[in-house]
């Protein structure tokens, strides 16, 4: 018989976007020893994006993975330390808290979900070769970079009618697509969509293939009307995709409390479901979906863990 290996922590933290950073900041600094388990993509969705212009402290901006890459060295100065990998499964029963990846196990005294959400995309190998250089899922961060230009938004319910009223702000013309004929979005946010003179809505139709080359980034995407099977060319700045995000709860799917779209609730701060495991950043936030709205939501999971360590000592 095999004995299974547990290593033992005083907290894991899941996640190392900027909910779980800055999570690991402060509890080094509290001297929890936290492990961050990095996951599938180390420093989260700004690793994927370019210029961050909205997160405080960078007058000039910064690259994503740069601020990344400065917020971990942060957290390994005060003796964080990192797992290049992610976690399967959980078992918060029998008041323990298991984490398991595909090969080790640990225990934990305390947990920190900071797993994030993955905005769901087309699935075009063109939209991933130019995100970041023309293709956006941020309407709030990168909708000035789009200033006096031509730009399309992709998705028909309510957080596309926000993008694309949003994006027509600064844009000099947007186009709004939508596969279907009719909208998921309230009557509301479709009314105010139809009255802007800036937006152009193109029902029926879907996006088939995102153009554009190394040097220009993004300049047209070529579009389907799923009625007619009729093919055409649309002369664009940039896209941004407002179909919807998932958040990366799978696995703790059974162990704590989550709504219907899998978005991980918390009472009292940050707390889950189960006393020792605290949640932050959007894993759990499905309306703001911000770095600094993540980074506050880490700090607060921090010093909720900590407290409750400390009562519990």
């Amino acid at each position: 018989m095999v004995t299974e290996k547990i290593t033992r922590l005083r907290q894991a933290i899941v996640g190392s976007g900027a909910a779980g950073l800055t999570a690991a900041i402060y509890s080094a600094r509290a001297g929890l020893e936290p492990l961050v388990f990095e996951g599938d993509l180390p420093g989260g969705q700004l690793t994927t994006t370019t210029e961050v212009e909205n997160f405080p402290g960078f007058e000039n901006g910064i690259q994503g993975p740069e601020l990344m890459d400065t917020l971990k060295r942060q957290a390994a100065r005060f003796g964080a330390t990192f797992a290049p990998r992610g976690i399967e499964s959980v078992d918060f029963s029998a008041d323990r808290l298991l984490l398991k990846s595909d090969q080790d196990s640990w225990q934990a005294e305390s947990v920190i979900i900071a797993t994030g959400a993955s905005p769901r995309l087309l699935g075009l190998p063109s939209e991933r070769r130019f995100m970041g250089r023309g293709v956006s899922t941020c309407a709030t961060c990168d909708a000035f970079f789009y200033r006096g230009k031509r730009v399309a938004v992709v998705g028909g319910g309510d957080s596309a009618m926000e993008e694309v009223s949003f994006i027509a702000r600064f844009a000099s013309e947007v186009a709004l697509i939508h596969r279907r004929s009719e909208f998921r979005a309230s009557k509301i946010m479709i009314e105010r969509v139809r009255s802007n003179p800036k937006i152009e809505i193109i029902r029926d139709s879907v996006v088939e293939e995102v153009l554009g080359d190394d040097a220009r980034g993004v300049y047209a995407v070529r579009l389907k009307n799923v009625k007619s099977g009729q093919t055409s060319e649309r002369e664009l700045d940039g896209i941004f995709m407002a179909i919807g995000h998932t958040p990366n709860s799978q696995p703790f799917a059974g162990q704590v409390e989550m709504d219907a779209e899998g978005y991980i609730l918390t009472f009292d701060g940050t707390m889950t479901s189960v006393p020792g495991v605290f949640a932050a950043g959007d894993v759990v936030d499905h309306r703001y979906r911000q770095a600094i709205t993540a980074a506050g939501m880490g700090c607060r999971a921090s010093l909720d863990a900590e407290k409750w360590l400390a009562a519990r000592e």
